[in-house]
């Protein structure tokens, strides 16, 4: 029996909820992921992001006859692979070690499930009583229905691939899928997306996915409106079934469809309130809720609770719980919360959508091409999108094209403060001739639509 004052579930976001308030303080740490760290660090946004680096550097030359650069350039997987896992496996590490060496800690590196509200199990069958629990225990790959998942891989396990087939059939057209498909196919696979629907990134501004699509399309084979029926081995490779009936022969298969919450596994959705996706139902302290009521001690916070699969987002809630557990009543309600997608074209967004604005609103669009810079990159198709109500505040913002998210934080920023965009483009400088003056015409469009 280990007996703790508090346990967390969870070595990722959860992992910065024991800061030095808890030194010499029973605490239990528990994460049964082969690596320490949590899904970003060891097999999410960091190493997919060291990785679209280089993808990016590839496709760069490869369109640079536009700006009269001409060349080839190869990107070597192993070579890359070392850089990026090198420095990430050694972080891992030195964290773990760092934990372990810590008075009062307990790591604990099995699978635990919750006995009740006040006890985990772990899988050898010791016991952990808890006096309060933070449960960040995120997110795992949503199955393929009907196949097998040891014939896929997924970006859990793609990244560490030791040799990259000719070929590959993607399976998903969001965030994830549109990231490794862009990675994948710079190092020299040839892509296979098959998509439920008939774009991908549907979930962002249709003009966005609309671009997005068609750079898929010019890219990569893309099926559209089919659904993946069953994968079987043949030899090393795979031979993929759709719904039609249709058979794909490739190298790999890619399982890129979404995640879902790990409440299940620990048993959490037996004993706390879950919505329908199976994420745990927090209040706005992210207390886990029971009946309709929040169970004092126990909070959760990241993938297993938001509906906003993004690590800033459980830092923040992570920042959120742990002034909470040191008595004060915080609420999570920053906002807005913005996303980016680091495909080609990169994405990043926040807010409402244009299609969904109310019939009031202004929608402005600025293309990258009306400045200099633009004119530097040659760039005839990236832009930024506004939203913005009648009385000034920005509803939601868009940007398609290079350093996307960098050019969305000014307007993030300003969302954030409920600044109007009356005089807004006018209060600051912006650098000359730097790709922000954007950002500073969308603001100038916008505020112009708002006087006619």
């Amino acid at each position: 029996m280990i007996d703790v004052e508090l346990a967390v579930v969870g070595s990722g976001s959860g992992n910065a909820v024991v800061g030095r308030e808890w030194a010499g303080r029973a605490v239990a740490i528990v994460d049964d992921a082969p690596a320490f760290g949590g899904t970003c660090l060891n097999r999410g946004c960091i190493p997919t992001k060291m990785l679209v680096h280089p993808a990016d550097v590839v496709e760069s030359v490869r369109h640079g006859a536009r700006i009269g650069v001409t060349g080839a350039a190869t990107a070597d997987w192993h070579a890359v692979q070392e850089r990026v896992f090198g420095r990430i496996d050694g972080n891992a590490a030195s964290s773990e070690r760092w934990r372990l060496g810590q008075e009062g800690v307990h790591v604990v590196r099995e699978h635990v499930h919750l006995e009740d509200a006040r006890t985990l199990v772990t899988a050898s069958g010791e016991r952990i009583r808890f006096e309060r629990l933070v449960i960040a225990v995120g997110s795992r790959p949503r199955a393929i229905p009907g196949v097998d998942p040891a014939l896929v891989h997924t970006s859990d396990t793609v990244m560490r691939i030791p040799t990259l087939p000719p070929t590959a059939v993607v399976v998903g057209g969001g965030a994830i899928a549109v990231e490794l498909a862009h990675v994948l196919s710079a190092f020299g696979v040839e892509i296979t997306m098959v998509l439920r629907g008939d774009r991908v990134l549907s979930g962002e501004d249709a003009a966005v996915s609309d671009l997005a699509t068609r750079a898929a399309a010019d890219r990569f084979t893309v099926l559209r409106g089919r659904t993946v029926v069953g994968v079987e081995a043949v030899g090393d490779d795979r031979r993929v079934t759709l719904d039609d009936g249709s058979v794909l022969d490739t190298g790999l298969v890619l399982n890129a469809t979404g995640r879902i919450p790990n409440a299940d596994a620990l048993g959490a959705a037996e004993l706390f309130d879950t919505h329908p996706d199976g994420r745990l139902v927090t209040d706005a302290r992210l207390r886990v809720l029971a009946g309709g009521e929040p169970v004092e001690g126990v909070y959760a916070l990241g993938d297993v609770t938001s509906a906003h699969q993004l690590k800033h987002v459980a830092n923040e809630q992570a920042r959120v719980v742990r002034a909470n557990l040191r008595g004060e009543a915080t609420e999570d309600l920053l906002g807005p919360i913005p996303q980016a997608i680091f495909g080609h074209p990169e994405v990043a967004s926040f807010g409402m959508r244009g299609q969904d604005a109310p019939a009031d609103a202004v929608v402005v669009d600025r293309a990258y091409a009306s400045t200099a810079y633009g004119w530097a990159m040659e760039d005839e198709s990236s832009f930024a999108r506004l939203v913005v109500g009648r009385d000034g505040q920005i509803l939601g913002a868009h940007v398609v094209g290079p350093q996307a998210a960098i050019l969305l934080q000014p307007l993030v920023l300003a969302a954030s403060q409920r600044q109007s965009v009356r005089g807004l483009a006018r209060s600051l400088y912006w650098p000359h001739p730097a790709l922000t003056e954007v950002i500073e015409n969308v603001l100038l469009d916008a505020e112009k639509e708002l006087n006619r």
